[in-house]
C-alpha cells in the first residue's frame, strides 16, 4: 500500500522536471514551416536543427510570418477562411482569426500593429488589427496572391492575380485605398522589398527572370536571370548578394544587386517553394515543397544540412532573436531596433535603471524623446545609445529618421535596494 504513494510521488517529480526542462530544447531561434497536404506548422530550433514540436493549423497553410519581437507567427489556411496564430512560447494555437475565403499571402507592418491578408477568394485584402485579433478594414483588389509593405510603411503592393488582367495594385497605407495599378503581361507569384527599401523584387510566371521595380518612381529596371521558374527573391539585410529560390534546377542563386548578374547557385531540394534568413545572417532555410524537408545553406560555403519535416511544406519563416537581443535576455531594459521596429515596443523598468538600445538593423535610426530628453538623432548599424531614467513616468519616443516607429518607456517607483 505505502508503495503507491511513493509510486505516485516519483511520476509526479518526473513529471515536474520535464515540463522545467521543456523551454531547454529551443537553443536558438525557431523556423516555422507551413505543411500545406498535412495543415500542420513544423517548429525547428534553429541552433540544433531538429523539430521541436508540430502545430496544427488552418487548412492548407499558405502564408507564414513571424511577428516582430518573434512572439507571434501568423499562418493563413488558404483552403480556409481563417488565419492561425500561433504563440511561439508554448507553439500552441492560440486563436484563429475569420477573414474571409482563402486567405494566401501575409505582410506585416514594422510595428506590428497591422497584419495585411491577401483573401484570394473573396477579392480583398483585409487589414488585421494585431491587438484587437479582428479584421478592421478591407481593400478590393481582385485575386491577390501575395503582399509586400514598403520599407517605409506608406504603401502595400498587392500581386493581383485576376485572369486577363494582371497587376500590382498598390494601396496606400493611411487612407486604405487603391493609388494605382502597374499592369503585368504575365501573373505575379511572389514580390518582396529589398531590405533598404530601393528596389522591389517579383517573380513573374513562366518568366525566367526576377523583375525589379523602382518603388519611388514604379519604373521597371534591368531584371535579374534566374533561371526556370524563379519563386521568391529577396537581398535580405547584412547581406550583400541577393538570394533567389529557383524551382526547377532545385537550387537556391546568389546575385549582385548592382549588376543584377549571378553570383553562385547552391543546390538544394526538391521543388524549392520559399527561404528566410537565420537571425545571425549565416544560414539560409529553404522549404522544398517537392522532398518534404527544409535545406539549411551555411553562406560561408560549408555543407548544406537537410530537415525533413512535413507534406509538401511552403513557407518558412525564421524568428529575429539576434545575438545581441539574445545577450540581454531576461533583461528588461534592452530595446533592439530591426526590420524597422523598436522591439519590445513598450517596456517597464524602475526608477534608476539605465535603459540600452541597439541598432541591429540596416539602416540609421533614431531615439528622440517627445519629453524633450536626452537622445540621439542618429544611431547608425550597430552602434548603441543608453539613457538612465531616474523619475517615475510614461516617455514615449520615435525614431527621428522614421517618425511612424514609435515605442514607448514606462518607469514606476524606484530601483529595489535605492
Amino acid at each position: 500500500m505505502l508503495a503507491i504513494p511513493g509510486f505516485a510521488r516519483i511520476l509526479v517529480l518526473l513529471s515536474a522536471l520535464a515540463a522545467s526542462a521543456a523551454p531547454a530544447l529551443a537553443a536558438g531561434p525557431k523556423a516555422y514551416v507551413g505543411n500545406f497536404k498535412d495543415s500542420t506548422v513544423s517548429v525547428i530550433d534553429t541552433g540544433t536543427e531538429r523539430v521541436v514540436a508540430t502545430v496544427p493549423v488552418a487548412a492548407g497553410p499558405d502564408g507564414i510570418i513571424v511577428a516582430p519581437g518573434g512572439r507571434s507567427v501568423f499562418v493563413s489556411g488558404s483552403s480556409a477562411s481563417t488565419v492561425s496564430e500561433i504563440d511561439a512560447s508554448t507553439d500552441r494555437v492560440a486563436r484563429n482569426i475569420d477573414v474571409g475565403k482563402g486567405p494566401q499571402g501575409l505582410a506585416m507592418t514594422a510595428d506590428g500593429k497591422w497584419l495585411l491578408v491577401a483573401v484570394n477568394g473573396d477579392d480583398r485584402v483585409a487589414f488585421v488589427d494585431t491587438t484587437a485579433h479582428g479584421v478592421s478594414a478591407t481593400v478590393p483588389v481582385p485575386k491577390p496572391h501575395t503582399i509586400a509593405i514598403r520599407t517605409d510603411g506608406r504603401q502595400a503592393y498587392v500581386a493581383s492575380q485576376e485572369p486577363g488582367h494582371f497587376a500590382l495594385v498598390v494601396i496606400d497605407m493611411a487612407t486604405r485605398s487603391v493609388v494605382t495599378e502597374i499592369p503585368l503581361d504575365k501573373p505575379p507569384r511572389d514580390l518582396e522589398f529589398g531590405h533598404d527599401g530601393k528596389a522591389l523584387y517579383l517573380t513573374l510566371a513562366g518568366v525566367p527572370a526576377v523583375q525589379v521595380l523602382d518603388p519611388a518612381t514604379n519604373q521597371w529596371g534591368a531584371p535579374v536571370p534566374a533561371g526556370v521558374s524563379p519563386h521568391i527573391a529577396q537581398h535580405f539585410a547584412g547581406m550583400a548578394s541577393g538570394v533567389v529560390v529557383v524551382q526547377g534546377p532545385g537550387e537556391v542563386m546568389l546575385f549582385d544587386p548592382a549588376t543584377r548578374a549571378a553570383v553562385r547557385s547552391i543546390g538544394v531540394g526538391k521543388q524549392p517553394h520559399w527561404l528566410d534568413l537565420s537571425a545571425d545572417g549565416k544560414k539560409l532555410w529553404v522549404s522544398n515543397e517537392g522532398s518534404n524537408d527544409v535545406s539549411v545553406v551555411d553562406l560561408a560555403g560549408g555543407p548544406v544540412h537537410t530537415v525533413a519535416v512535413g507534406n509538401a511544406p511552403r513557407k518558412v519563416a525564421v524568428q529575429r532573436v539576434a545575438a545581441a537581443e539574445a545577450a540581454h535576455a531576461g533583461s528588461s531594459n534592452h530595446v533592439t531596433i530591426r526590420n524597422f521596429a523598436f522591439e519590445p515596443a513598450q517596456i517597464t523598468v524602475k526608477a534608476g535603471q539605465r535603459v540600452s538600445w541597439q541598432n541591429d538593423d540596416g539602416a540609421p535610426h533614431g531615439v528622440v524623446f517627445k519629453d524633450g530628453g536626452t537622445g540621439i538623432d542618429l544611431l547608425l548599424p550597430g552602434k548603441s545609445f543608453a539613457r538612465t531614467f531616474d523619475k517615475p513616468g510614461t516617455y514615449d519616443y520615435v525614431c527621428s529618421v522614421h517618425p511612424y516607429m514609435t515605442a514607448r518607456v514606462t518607469v514606476v517607483g524606484s530601483q529595489p535596494g535605492s
